[in-house]
C-alpha cells in the first residue's frame, strides 16, 4: 500500500510550456484527499508557490533538491541545511574569479547579476511579473552576492553557468563542500554537501511515520535519481534520459508533454 506520493515539478508535473494539465491537477487533488502527496523540486519556494496553489496542497514542501522544507502556512522553514556564511563567500569569489555566471537563492528569494545577466533568470523574471504583486515570485538582480550573502538568514542554493563549468565543479574546496547537479548543459546546481532529494525524502518519511517502501516517487532529472532509488517505486517520465529511466521501477508511456499519460498512471496506483 502507498501512502506518499513525491514530485517533481519541472519536467514532470509541469509540461515544456511550465503549465500542469487540469487533469493532472485533478488527479493530484484526488490523491491528496486520501495520500500524503509532498512536492520535492529544485526549485525556491517562491518560484514553486504558484503550482502548489494551482494544486491546493497543504503539506510542506522540500526544496532546492532537498536544502529545506518549508511550510507555506506558516511561512516557516521546517528543516535546513543551508550553506554557511563562510563557504558561501569563498564560493562565490571562486566561481567569480573562473567568470561563471551565477545565480544565489537566499531566504526568500532568487538573486542573480545585473551585470551579468542569465537568460532563463531574465526569463523567469518575466514570467513572475505576470502574478498580482502580493502573488509574485522574488526575483531580484543585484550587484554584489558578497553583500546579499551575508545579509540574509540563509543562502540555500547556488546555479553557476559558463564554459569552464566542469573545471570549477571539480575543484577541491567545491567538491568537499558542496552537491553539485548538472540541471543544463552548462550550469550546475551546487547546494551544501549531502543535500539530495533522496536524503531529503528519506529524513521527511520518517517525520510522518512512513517508510520509503511505502513511497512513490516521480522525476525526470539527475538530480531526482536519489530520490528514484529511495523510493518503494520510482518514476521516470519518458522524456527523462536513460540513466534516470535506468534508476527508475517504471518509465511513463508518454513525456511531460501528454495531458494525461502521468495522471492516469497515477491514478492506477493510487485511486
Amino acid at each position: 500500500m502507498h501512502k506518499l506520493l513525491a514530485l517533481d515539478l519541472d519536467g514532470t508535473v509541469l509540461n515544456s510550456a511550465h503549465t500542469i494539465s487540469p487533469v493532472l491537477v485533478k488527479t493530484i487533488q484526488e490523491i491528496a484527499e486520501q495520500s500524503h502527496v509532498v512536492i520535492v523540486t529544485g526549485r525556491h519556494h517562491v518560484a514553486a508557490k504558484p503550482y502548489y496553489d494551482m494544486l491546493g496542497l497543504t503539506t510542506p514542501i522540500i526544496c532546492c533538491n532537498g536544502t529545506y522544507v518549508f511550510d507555506y502556512a506558516s511561512g516557516s522553514v521546517v528543516s535546513e541545511s543551508s550553506i554557511s556564511k563562510q563557504n558561501a563567500a569563498e564560493f562565490i569569489s571562486i566561481s567569480e574569479a573562473h567568470d561563471l555566471k551565477m545565480v544565489m537563492y537566499v531566504r526568500d528569494a532568487m538573486l542573480y547579476s545585473r551585470k551579468r545577466p542569465i537568460a532563463y533568470m531574465e526569463a523567469l523574471l518575466e514570467w513572475s511579473q505576470t502574478f498580482p504583486v502580493e502573488k509574485r515570485p522574488n526575483i531580484q538582480k543585484v550587484d554584489d552576492f558578497h553583500h546579499e550573502a551575508q545579509k540574509t538568514e540563509f543562502v540555500w542554493k547556488f546555479v553557476v553557468e559558463g564554459g569552464d563549468i566542469d573545471t570549477f565543479a571539480n575543484l577541491p574546496f567545491v567538491k568537499q563542500n558542496f552537491n553539485g547537479e548538472r540541471s543544463w548543459v552548462d550550469r550546475v546546481d551546487f547546494s551544501a554537501a549531502g543535500n539530495t532529494k533522496g536524503n531529503a525524502l528519506s529524513t521527511y518519511v520518517q517525520s510522518l511515520g512512513i517508510s520509503l517502501e511505502e513511497c512513490i516517487a516521480v522525476g525526470d532529472n539527475h538530480n531526482d535519481i536519489s530520490m528514484l532509488s529511495a523510493a518503494g517505486l520510482g518514476i521516470a517520465m519518458q522524456n527523462a534520459d536513460e540513466t534516470v529511466k535506468n534508476n527508475a521501477n517504471l518509465v511513463t508511456e508518454k513525456s511531460n508533454d501528454d495531458e494525461t499519460s502521468l495522471a492516469n498512471l497515477l491514478r492506477e496506483l493510487l485511486l
